[in-house]
């Protein structure tokens, strides 16, 4: 389902996009060298409640997952790019942490993620990586526009990611969003341009460059969710919701001012 939404549902979507940013600042700075995932976990839990918002993760079971995910936010770690289930582990100087949060407040959702270092160690190009998702990112918005189409979006973050030297998997990207979390349509982190979906004003998209150091390959951990890079490299993943509007892309998932 490709959803439309109309402008009262857009202005809903910047409270909930901004509720998603402010969420993840809080814990990228509560995420210091000792911090536990599950506590990360359970702060994520309480800002949402308090907030009256719902969030998207606790009962998703989609078929890629060993479902319900029973969680509040992603939490990957170094080789853990996607769908980082969170468990008992404290951070450690250097780590390179990944915080995914989908949330629904008033009937629209927004999804963000950031990614960071841990404490004060710089491990080898791990800053490298990150900088290369929020380019790409940018790119991809940029590229976003009423007459532009999925391609014109795909192929902009492509480039950047291939420029800087990183593999591409195409297996999970970007998607639609709305009334759930995910919806048509998907946004592969390379493309052609001029191909797939218009956009339209009214529909938003979450635009997520994600890559992995060496390869294109990703493995399930046991926990048979989180998705780590096959040969065991640092990964790092970053991401927006949009709005496409009649001038551009409007970004939802800023902090609030």
């Amino acid at each position: 389902m490709i959803e439309i939404l109309n402008p009262a549902e857009v202005v809903r979507a910047r409270i909930t996009g901004a509720l998603v940013a402010d969420i993840l600042q809080a814990m990228k700075s509560r995420a210091t060298v000792g911090t536990n995932l599950l506590d990360i976990d359970q702060w994520t839990k309480e800002m949402i409640t308090e907030a009256g918002a719902e969030s998207c993760y606790v009962d998703y079971a989609p078929s890629f997952g060993r479902g319900p995910f029973g969680h509040y936010i992603c939490t990957g770690v170094n080789d853990a790019v996607l769908h980082g289930l969170p468990h008992d582990y404290a951070l450690a100087d250097g780590d390179l942490l990944t915080l995914d949060l989908a949330v629904v407040k008033d009937g629209v959702a927004a999804d963000a993620a950031i990614s960071f270092i841990v404490g004060e160690s710089r491990p080898a190009g791990s800053e490298a990586m990150i900088e290369a998702t929020e380019r790409a990112l940018a790119a991809g918005i940029a590229a976003a526009g009423p007459n532009a189409k999925i391609g014109d979006i795909s192929y902009a973050i492509g480039r950047v990611l291939t420029d800087a030297g990183y593999p591409i998997n195409t297996q999970f990207g970007g998607h639609g969003i709305g009334s759930t979390m995910h919806q048509d349509p998907h946004v592969p982190n390379m493309g052609r341009p001029g191909r797939g979906f218009k956009l339209r004003p009214g529909l938003l998209l979450a635009l997520e460059p994600w890559i992995m150091a060496d390869t294109a390959e990703l493995v399930t951990d046991d926990d048979g969710w989180t998705l780590r890079s096959a040969t065991g490299c640092r990964t790092a993943h970053t991401e927006h919701t949009i709005a496409i509007t009649d001038d551009g892309a409007e970004i939802l998932t800023l902090p609030s001012p």
